[in-house]
């Protein structure tokens, strides 16, 4: 049973395990911060994503399972529709002219557009996570188990910082800057792919169905400006 003492290092290997490919699209994502897309809509996007994932695992807790794999994996849509509007508005969005873009307050953040939109690559790509703080929550104490969370939200801090601080690293930040704008619809495009296949959703004939209809609404949705994080202009 995991108590208050044995929290933290069950906690910090458990979020290690299950983030350590996020540190890649964190720094994609924070290499695109333009005058629209902030690093706090990242980090805020990356908060409720994460905060969905433990809501969806707590069931563990209690000795049930809430979400089917399979419908989890059928968000890997929505990093698909993000991936293909921007390969597909690149060209229009380099024709553009530059014009002041307004931009939400601080405090509407978490609602955000681009918010959300991190929130649901986050959940999405959130399967493995799931399939580990089930048993992590099942074998804690009450008092490990808000330990364990707690650890978990400070560490997406951390893990958004340490992103962020990669991209200042020259040989990385020259190599984003370069090919950032080319290589994150296709990331993206791929990381919906892998979460769709790793879920098994494309197994069962209805759930096909539905992720095509899933994946024409998102494409529609995510097609305006707004939902997406823009290249800023030179």
């Amino acid at each position: 049973m995991i108590n208050l003492f044995t929290a933290i290092p069950a906690g910090t290997t458990a979020f290690i395990a299950t983030n350590l490919d996020d540190i890649v699209i964190l720094m994609l994502l924070f290499s695109q911060v333009n005058a629209v897309f902030r690093r706090r809509h990242i980090v805020a996007g990356q908060y409720l994503g994460f905060t969905a994932l433990v809501l969806a695992s707590l069931p563990g807790f209690f000795g049930g399972l809430l979400i089917p794999q399979a419908w989890i994996g059928l968000l890997g849509v929505v990093p698909i529709a993000i991936g293909a509007s921007r390969l597909l508005n690149r060209d229009e969005e380099d024709a553009e002219p530059d014009e002041p873009l307004e931009e939400a307050p601080t405090r509407f953040a978490f609602l955000s557009p681009q918010a959300c939109s991190i929130a649901a690559i986050t959940f999405a790509n959130g399967g493995d996570n799931i399939g580990i703080y089930v048993p992590l929550f099942a074998n804690c104490s009450l008092e490990g188990l808000v330990a364990v969370v707690a650890i978990f939200l400070s560490l997406v801090g951390a893990w958004c910082y340490a992103a962020y601080r990669l991209t200042y690293i020259p040989i990385i930040a020259d190599v984003l800057t370069r090919y950032g704008n080319v290589l994150v619809p296709f990331v993206l495009m791929g990381l919906g792919v892998m979460i769709l296949n790793e879920s098994h959703t494309l197994e069962d004939q209805n759930m096909m169905i539905t992720t095509l209809m899933a994946s024409g609404i998102a494409m529609v949705m995510l097609n305006h400006k707004n939902f997406l994080p823009q290249t800023e202009k030179n």
